[in-house]
């Protein structure tokens, strides 16, 4: 008897219960979990990454969808569903114009320099726009340029994608899609060029919407 005892503990535990695992640690998770997160917690053995998989589908048609964010996964209220979560006593904040821009420039550019975001907006950035950005927990310092002077690098966080429930930076919407929902003027993004026009062509701003509002 304590030898079936003993070698079940060295059983890799069936997929439910694996799917159970998996659920338990998310719900319980602040964050998004990583992969790795995933394997340090779970039994020697189990498939985390085919656990999750199985839960995206199952939960595909529920209140809640299992996302994958960057390297992560979250549990998240279905879109559809979103207004249930809203507050009237919310206050909604809007980034300023160049704060707008910078993470704009950021987000489809990176990793990107300050002296490069400067290049394609035309103006100097001000230290206090990287600073809110990054103190919002949107954008991050990335790696050194091997150019000289070594200039530090900006690139969007995880916690950007999860806020607005991109799973990477491939679903950045487009030109296209932007403009289609009011988000542009009619000039072409930041550093992003329309057809048939020239490098002179004058940037776009993204104007200041609900995209970019953030909840106090």
């Amino acid at each position: 008897m304590a030898n079936e005892r003993e070698k079940s503990l060295f059983q890799t535990p069936a997929m439910m219960d694996q799917e159970r695992m998996v659920e338990a640690i998310l719900f319980a998770s602040k964050e998004p979990v990583k992969i790795q997160d995933f394997l340090n917690r779970m039994p020697h053995g189990c498939e985390p990454i085919l656990a999750l998989n199985n839960l995206k589908v199952f939960y595909q048609t529920r209140g809640v969808n299992l996302k994958k964010i960057g390297d992560a996964w979250a549990i998240r209220t279905a879109p559809d569903l979103g207004f249930l979560m809203q507050s009237e006593s919310v206050e909604m904040r809007k980034l300023s114009r160049a704060a707008v821009e910078t993470l704009s420039i950021i987000a489809y550019h990176q990793p990107v320099s300050r002296a490069e975001i400067e290049e394609i907006r035309g103006v100097s950035v001000s230290k206090g726009t990287l600073d809110l950005l990054m103190e919002m927990d949107w954008v991050c310092l990335g790696r050194r340029r091997t150019t000289p002077g070594r200039p530090i690098t900006f690139t969007i966080t995880q916690n950007f994608l999860d806020h607005f429930g991109l799973g990477s930076l491939k679903d950045l919407p487009g030109i296209k899609e932007l403009r289609a929902a009011g988000l542009l003027e009619n000039r072409p993004a930041p550093g992003v060029l329309m057809d048939n026009e020239s490098e002179e062509s004058e940037l776009d701003v993204v104007k200041q919407s609900d995209m970019f509002d953030e909840n106090e």
